[in-house]
């Protein structure tokens, strides 16, 4: 995918997620930024169903940023489910930005207070070949569960996960996102119904077993919802902006510049950008470098 001559100004999509998730106000701050200090870019951000989304549009050229979790893009590389019947991904980290962290929501007046308590209720798991259906599934699987037939499975989107919940309609829902995601924070600001965020951090030691090095204990801090008083043992896992693995060299050094040159900006896009640093961006996953990226981070200084 070569980069346009420096004289005719650069149009790139940044491909990001759902409204009531955190990737779509990321990435809306984000092309922001890029049109207003990137050298001849004009950015614009796009509403997506998430990471798989996201991939497909960028290793089919219609997309040049975007955002994902690691293990969504890991899969996608290798061209394992979902992305087995479209064959392997060509898509390459930028940087990684923040952990986010697996909601796992119920309705406080149903008696769910660990994974396995999920058995024979309907749960929604996330939209269709989303990063937050596939660790849900995977998180079922750690619990004790089969995904297929132990729960009644609902393919919804965030902000329909939410709804469901407040209607009653479903019993608990997965979602994959940061701190604080917004569908969610509005439902506990609004007391209905009431809720309890279910503890999932013992599911780390199976899922470390069937999926080493994708997933990493993360707990969620008391307070980051209202009426969420006590800290909750949970589960993370990284998020990556990710480009086309053909993408030009300059072009990916032009982006990284800006966003570096002006991060005190990035970090006031969302509380979740306020993680990303120069050092953290470099660090390594499951997902390469793009080359052009990696020689950025070795400039600076922050990787070997």
């Amino acid at each position: 995918m070569p980069l346009p001559a420096l004289a005719r100004r650069l149009r790139l999509a940044v491909v990001t997620g759902g409204t009531g998730g955190v990737f779509y106000p990321y990435g809306g701050g984000l092309a922001k930024l890029l049109s207003e200090h990137g050298e001849d870019i004009q950015a614009t951000a796009q509403v997506t169903g998430g990471s798989v989304d996201n991939i497909m549009l960028m290793d089919a050229g219609q997309a040049e940023l975007g955002f994902s979790t690691v293990d969504s893009a890991f899969e996608a590389i290798k061209g394992r489910a979902p992305y087995d019947v479209v064959g392997p991904q060509k898509v390459r980290t930028l940087a990684v930005l923040y952990d986010s962290f697996l909601h796992l929501v119920a309705d406080a007046s149903r008696p769910v207070r660990r994974v396995a308590d999920l058995k024979g209720m309907r749960v929604s798991i996330g939209s269709a070949g989303s990063s937050t259906e596939a660790f849900a599934e995977r998180v079922l699987l750690a619990g004790g569960l089969d995904p297929a037939k132990d729960v009644i499975r609902d393919n919804l989107s965030v902000s329909e996960s939410v709804a469901a919940l407040k209607d009653g309609k479903v019993a608990a829902l997965f979602w994959v996102g940061g701190l604080p995601t917004s569908a969610i924070n509005d439902l506990a600001i609004s007391g209905q119904p009431r809720l309890r965020f279910i503890p999932a951090g013992d599911e780390l030691p199976a899922l470390e077993r069937m999926w080493p090095g994708i997933y990493s204990r993360f707990d969620l801090p008391p307070k980051t919802y209202r009426r969420q008083t006590e800290p909750v043992s949970g589960l993370g896992v990284a998020n990556l902006l990710l480009v086309p693995a053909e993408i030009d060299g300059e072009f990916v050094t032009r982006v990284l510049a800006t966003l570096f040159d002006h991060l005190a900006e990035v970090h006031r896009i969302h509380p979740e950008a306020r993680k990303l640093t120069l050092a953290g961006a470099a660090r390594r996953t499951a997902v390469p470098f793009h080359p052009a990226a990696e020689a950025f981070y070795r400039s600076r200084g922050v990787l070997r």
